[in-house]
């Protein structure tokens, strides 16, 4: 393809002998009101996609995303309300528990304690008992101790009265011995 030289006058300043664009075509000034009238047109078909696709599905997402966010504010409100809730039923139940903990040991020590009553009682009445059977046997062990120690002492008279020489009769002896025991 050959190209051939054009008229110069009929194509205007803008374009050169083969019909080419001389320079930027988008400052020829012969050419300003095809480019606005193409720019008119590219601006109202943009503002009609805009307005009529992308905007209101742009809005449906903010509108969407804003009703979101106000539930699960809506929803946080109420969990922390519910929480709060919670808590003081938590903080009433732990008081309660530890009022119930409180009685509880109170009621345990005061077990503890009538049985600990009833058992120093026991061992009192029985240390007493057993008291009373060894003074009883203390009493009888010195009884027949004295008994035997006047026989013996008596016996040790005769024996000692003899060896030297003399003669003690049995009645004399247990005066004498009884006498000595008395003080």
């Amino acid at each position: 393809m050959a190209t051939e030289p054009i008229d110069m006058e009929v194509a205007g300043m803008c374009v050169n002998e083969f019909g080419g664009a001389i320079g930027m075509p988008q400052l020829c000034g012969e050419w300003f009101g095809n480019q606005i009238f193409w720019l008119v047109v590219a601006l109202v078909a943009i503002y009609f996609i805009l307005s009529r696709i992308a905007l209101p599905r742009i809005g449906s997402v903010l509108a969407e995303r804003q009703g979101t966010i106000t539930n699960d504010i809506a929803a946080a409100e109420d969990l922390k309300v519910k929480a709060t809730e919670a808590e003081a039923a938590y903080d009433k139940a732990l008081i309660d528990a530890r009022a119930e903990a409180h009685r509880i040991v109170a009621a345990a020590k005061a077990d503890i304690q009538a049985d600990l009553n009833k058992a120093i009682a026991q061992a009192d009445a029985e240390i007493a008992e057993k008291a009373a059977e060894s003074e009883k046997a203390i009493s009888e062990i010195r009884a027949s101790a004295m008994q035997n120690v006047e026989e013996v002492a008596k016996d040790t008279a005769q024996a000692i009265v003899a060896a030297l020489g003399g003669s003690a009769d049995a009645k004399t002896v247990s005066a004498a011995v009884e006498a000595r025991m008395k003080g």
